[in-house]
């Protein structure tokens, strides 16, 4: 049973229905969010501090979530609202990366870290706090919190991103941070097990692990969040959940955004959205675009990623090579 609402207020607005951008890595949720970003009325964040220690350690110890219950709630809404909050002290922490998805290039850094101009006065918020009418926030890795969020937040609105696993694994392989999880110091499978984070699930793929080729492992990462986002399918209702696949929204992005502004009641701008598929702002989480696992992977890596997530593929219809 989820939690009664909880009144939150977040710069002078009551944070109403709240957006979460969910999936599993490099799915492609980055330019979804960089559309509700720079849609008016948003105040959309990513990659704050406060939400990713949070979510992570929720992600790597469910366990930390289920036995905390109410008390894991406020601690991710207290951090979503943290994230939220607009000033130029709060704002100087932020991470480029929130700031490159408004389209705003990269602040300087002082000696203490804090971020500025290019003539070295504070940075400007990248929004102006009297327009924001909703919230969101689109962090890595959130598809892992969904269940605390909805507690957090009973009327948040939920939108996940499905896109081909092997377009992912590919581009999960070119990234430095999403491997660094592998590491055996990081790797967390002799405390927790199962264990959703990797997508390890029975006996013989934990015993495998620490031989598993990169893009074994990558599979299952991969594997294990749409694993998640179907388990969300079936518990969610339906208002408060929206799946889109990114194959349709780089091909139909007029049709995807006009679909989003719908559920979420709340403008996207459609041009917007095209515009950015058309300019290429993929960035590295779904730089490859739509196929390209056809010349990235090798044949082994091709058969490795369909042997692990061959099921997954053919139920989301993405058709293996024995299948053409």
């Amino acid at each position: 049973m989820r939690s009664t609402p909880h009144i939150l207020v977040v710069n002078g607005t009551k944070v109403r229905r709240p957006v979460f951008i969910l999936g599993a890595p490099h799915s492609g949720a980055e330019l979804l969010a960089r559309a509700v970003k720079r849609s008016p009325g948003f105040h959309l964040t990513t990659g704050r501090h406060g939400v990713l220690r949070v979510t992570y350690a929720f992600a790597r110890q469910p366990s930390i979530a289920t036995e905390r219950e109410r008390g894991a709630a406020r601690v991710l809404r207290d951090a979503c609202a943290e994230a939220w909050l607009v000033s130029a002290r709060a704002c100087a922490q932020c991470p480029d990366e929130c700031r490159e998805l408004a389209g705003l290039p990269p602040r300087g850094r002082d000696r203490a870290g804090q971020a500025v101009r290019p003539g070295g006065d504070p940075a400007e918020p990248c929004v102006e706090p009297s327009g924001i009418v909703r919230f969101a926030d689109a962090s890595p890795d959130l598809i892992y919190s969904a269940d605390v969020l909805l507690d957090a937040f009973p009327d948040a609105q939920l939108v996940q991103v499905i896109r081909d696993g092997r377009d992912a694994v590919a581009d999960m392989l070119d990234d430095e941070r999403c491997l660094a999880w592998f590491k055996p110091g990081l790797a967390n499978l002799d405390t927790v097990f199962p264990n959703p984070f990797f997508g390890v699930e029975d006996h013989t793929e934990r015993s495998r692990w620490p031989r598993a080729a990169p893009a074994v492992k990558c599979a299952l990462r991969w594997r294990g969040s749409v694993r998640l986002s179907a388990r969300l399918r079936r518990q969610v209702p339906e208002e408060q959940l929206f799946t889109v696949r990114y194959e349709e929204l780089v091909s139909k992005a007029r049709r995807v955004g006009a679909a989003l502004s719908e559920y979420l009641d709340a403008p996207i701008s459609r041009t917007a959205l095209t515009g950015l598929v058309r300019a290429g702002e993929l960035s590295a989480e779904a730089g490859a675009g739509v196929g390209s696992w056809r010349e990235r992977l090798t044949a082994r890596q091709l058969a490795q990623v369909e042997k692990v997530a061959g099921t997954e593929l053919r139920r989301l219809g993405y058709p293996l090579g024995s299948d053409l």
